[in-house]
């Protein structure tokens, strides 16, 4: 099992969600990989917690990232789900060069949809399972 990879993981993922157009023509630049200070923008979408768990076996190492990826919406359910269609459209199944190791595969695992701050938030966390060889 490595941790190794973490980094690049996530800055792949990152450059990713930055690069695609269909997420792009919904949040604009409102892409990051912590919730910027001050007032967030209407929609926004943030990378979350991960968990790594080993994946070695007899052909060398690697490593299972679980990762979440949240869509934030001060505006409504329909522009978050619209967002989170546009997440998962960019990273399932996509093919990402990593710095370090190599990205086997990334694949939706759920969402969960739920309303925040006395219903004027609504948070989409989108789930996904990244394998590495490293």
């Amino acid at each position: 099992m490595s941790y190794a990879a973490a980094a690049a993981v996530q800055a792949a993922i990152y450059g990713r969600l930055r690069a695609d157009a269909a997420l792009g023509a919904l949040v604009g630049e409102a892409i990051f990989d912590a919730v910027p200070p001050g007032a967030p923008p209407e929609l926004y979408v943030v990378l979350g917690p991960e968990v790594v768990l080993d994946a070695s076996d007899a052909s060398g190492r690697g490593a299972e990232h679980r990762l979440t990826v949240s869509v934030v919406s001060t505006t409504g359910f329909a522009p978050a789900k619209a967002a989170a269609a546009a997440v998962s459209e960019a990273l399932e199944g996509a093919e990402m060069a990593l710095g370090r190791g190599r990205l086997v595969g990334i694949w939706f695992r759920r969402a969960e949809a739920r309303r925040r701050e006395q219903g004027t938030m609504r948070r989409i966390d989108l789930s996904f399972r990244a394998r590495v060889e490293i």
